[in-house]
This record gives C-alpha cells, sequence and structure tokens, in this order.
C-alpha cells in the first residue's frame, strides 16, 4: 500500500504540528500550504511547503493534484479581544479561507478523496446542562455564526465528489499552548479557580484524541460531515478547576469574576463565562477507542508531556 499523500493547512500552530508528526510516523507525503514557506520550514524541518495567502486567491493546484487527502486547519486566533477588527479577521479567515481552498479544488486534475476540515463546538452557543449531539442546533452568536458559515464552505467539497469531515472540536488539553497552557500559570501560582460561578459546561480533549480523531477520519469513510472533538465526559467548570488543581496540587478555590472577564477581553469572554455540553455520539457510535476518557487522567497525561 502506497503511502499517503496529505496536504495541510494551519500545519505550524499547536493541533497542525502533532498532526504532522503523527503523519510522519505513517510515513505520509505531507505538504503544507502557509503564508510563509520559510517560516513554516524553520518550525517544521523538511517539508514540502507552498505559498498561499488564503484570504486573498484560489489555494494552488499543484499542492492538491494527485493528493489523497486535505486537512484544513488554518484559522485566526480566536482567543483574543473581540474587536471589529480581530472578529472580521476570525471570520475572513475561516470562512473566506475555506471558499478559497475548495475554489483551488475545483482547479484541481486529480481530486483528494478527503476533505477534513476544521469547526468548533462554538457551532453550539451557549446551552445549559443539555447534552448536545452533532444533530443539535446551532447557536445564534457571533462564533456560531462563524462556524455555521465555516462548515457550509467545507461542504461545498462534496459537488465535487470529495467526503467532507468538520471536526467541531472542544477545549483542547495540551500544556504546550491552547487553553490549558493559558491557565497553568495562575493555577501553579494558588490564584486558580472556577470561572463566572463555575456551573458551565466545558467540553474538553486531549491533543492526542484529536489528532486521532483526524488520522480515523482520514481512514474510515464512515466519518462524514460533523463530528464532535469532545471526550465523552464533558464537566462544569468548578469540577475542571478542582481537577486541575488537584493535579497541581495547588488550591483552586479563587474564584474568578466573569465582569472581569468581560473587562479583559470583552465579547470573548462569552465563550469562558457560557458554555456547552457537547457528547461525542458519532465517534462513539463508529468505535471510536479514546485514549484519554477521563479529565484527572487527561490532565496528567497532558501536563507530563511537558
Amino acid at each position: 500500500m502506497s503511502a499517503l499523500r496529505v496536504t495541510v493547512t494551519g500545519a505550524t500552530g499547536l493541533i497542525g504540528r502533532k498532526l504532522l508528526h503523527a503523519l510522519r510516523e505513517r510515513e505520509a507525503h505531507v505538504t503544507v500550504l502557509t503564508r510563509d514557506p520559510d517560516r513554516a520550514r524553520a518550525r517544521l524541518g523538511d517539508v514540502e511547503a507552498v505559498r498561499w495567502d488564503l484570504l486573498s486567491e484560489p489555494a494552488p493546484a499543484e499542492a492538491l493534484t494527485g493528493r489523497d487527502a486535505v486537512v484544513h486547519l488554518a484559522g485566526e486566533p480566536v482567543a483574543q479581544r473581540w474587536t471589529a477588527k480581530a472578529k472580521r479577521a476570525i471570520r475572513d479567515s475561516r470562512v473566506t479561507g475555506t471558499r478559497n481552498l475548495v475554489e483551488g479544488l475545483r482547479l484541481t486534475q486529480e481530486l483528494p478523496r478527503i476533505l477534513v476540515s476544521s469547526s468548533a463546538t462554538g457551532y453550539y452557543g451557549a446551552h445549559g446542562e443539555e447534552p448536545l449531539d452533532e444533530d443539535a442546533p446551532p447557536g445564534d452568536d457571533f462564533l456560531a455564526g462563524v462556524c455555521v458559515d465555516w462548515e457550509a464552505e467545507a461542504h461545498r467539497a462534496t459537488e465535487l465528489g470529495l467526503r467532507v469531515v468538520q471536526v467541531r472540536t472542544g477545549v483542547v488539553l495540551d500544556s504546550s499552548g491552547g487553553a490549558l497552557g493559558k491557565m497553568l500559570t495562575p493555577f501553579r501560582l494558588g490564584v486558580g479557580g472556577p470561572v463566572a460561578g463555575g456551573c458551565q459546561y466545558m467540553s474538553w480533549i486531549h491533543a492526542d484524541d484529536l489528532v486521532g480523531m483526524m488520522l480515523t477520519a482520514l481512514d474510515d469513510e464512515r466519518w462524514s460531515g460533523p463530528i464532535n472533538a469532545t471526550a465523552p465526559t464533558p464537566v462544569p467548570n468548578r469540577d475542571f478547576s478542582r481537577t486541575l488543581g488537584r493535579v497541581l496540587k495547588r488550591p483552586s478555590l479563587l474564584p474568578i469574576p466573569g465582569l472581569a472577564l468581560r473587562a479583559l477581553y470583552g465579547e470573548m469572554a462569552e465563550i469562558v463565562t457560557t458554555g456547552a455540553r457537547v457528547v461525542p455520539a458519532k465517534p462513539l457510535v463508529l468505535g471510536f477507542e479514546f485514549r484519554h476518557s477521563e479529565l484527572e487522567e487527561a490532565l496528567r497525561a497532558a501536563l507530563s508531556a511537558t
């Protein structure tokens, strides 16, 4: 069997680097689409890097032709203060970027078979304790609207005959970055604790399981459409805080008022002070085996990987 040929966008990000490592372990041939090929090679090592400005042009057909799959991870970071400029960048990088990727696919002579495209559990908006599977309707806030349009652009690749998987990712547990990376300093200083009362659910996933889902999506033709990339045991924020404190052997009782977060981050604070109880119904039905399904073990594994 010949090695898998995969084109990846967003390869220099936290998940992109881990996915690249996993693909290399499988001896896949990887092409990276990036605004800055020299910078990508400096960060990723010896990799085929092709220039692409995702906002202004279709993806280059030569980097897509003859590949088996495309994994689309590129997007402006959401975890920043949502000024009008930032919101435009968050939306355009995902919606326009995905549209331009699909336009590049239209120009391709020998099409890939699969597009695995990022999305987020922000699709569902704020919810209480109601468990949300992949059939739950979208929310009506800014991030939900971005996710709806983002997924719609990716879905257009089905018109070209590709199998499309939209990976709705939750809070990724990895100590080298992302949400957990930001939490570690205050918790290690003993000033961490529940946010805005702590009742809101956190739908989390260990980085290894997220990469595992993406690899499974590449391999298994039963995977298509939206997939909730979350562990099967979402927890309220207060339980997450208590567990993280226990793992770090630090107190975790200092509450963080929602008002303080809103003053610091503005509208973006809503994704921290509200939450959704997202469950991975499709992965479980399809037999995906989580390496880290319980929060305490997942946190210990993430922290031991430093």
